[in-house]
């Protein structure tokens, strides 16, 4: 169970620590029903700053215009992918890897995804270590990062000279931010 909330209280109660997070009125049903099936269960508690997700319209359009932007270039709609995951900016992560785990780490972390990429750097100031950037797949992005992808995509199809939503028609769907994507 799951809601946006920016309201939270705190106190003891019993010398334990109690935190509120406070719930629309609409799962009062919910809680109701949570509560009662309680019945003595262990429960995992996870608190994270609320992050838009992307939508499935916004996903969808992207991957439209990879696929005319394949036909028209003859590489395939992965390759554009994954070089627009290079150039988004603030994707990823330099990690020391030891140099006997490089290929290791890349197979792991290739597995995440299709746009989940590693490039070498070079060596680490660390002995026996390389720099690898790590890069995240767009199923991490948020709305900002999903709206570069989409920036990235519609830039590239205009040079080629394919046509693209009208900037308004753009705009629209990417501030329908709502479903999860692939």
């Amino acid at each position: 169970m799951e809601w946006k909330t920016n309201k939270f209280s705190w106190g003891f109660f019993n010398g334990e620590l109690f935190l509120q997070a406070y719930a629309p009125n609409n799962y009062r049903e919910t809680f109701q029903e949570f509560i009662l099936g309680q019945e003595g269960k262990d429960y995992t508690v996870k608190i994270e700053p609320y992050k838009e997700k992307r939508s499935n319209d916004a996903n969808a359009y992207y991957w439209t215009l990879a696929g005319k932007l394949s036909a028209k270039l003859g590489i395939s709609n992965v390759e554009i992918y994954r070089q627009h995951i290079k150039d988004i900016g603030d994707n990823y992560e330099i990690l020391p890897i030891r140099n006997d785990a490089v290929d290791k780490f890349t197979q792991a972390w290739q597995k995440n995804g299709i746009g989940w990429l590693t490039s070498i750097i070079g060596k680490s100031k660390l002995k026996g270590y390389t720099n690898i950037m790590a890069y995240y797949g767009s199923s991490t992005y948020d709305s900002k990062q999903m709206a570069r992808l989409i920036d990235l995509m519609v830039e590239d199809c205009k040079l080629q000279g394919i046509e693209t939503l009208t900037p308004a028609e753009i705009e629209r769907m990417k501030g329908a931010w709502g479903g999860s994507v692939g």
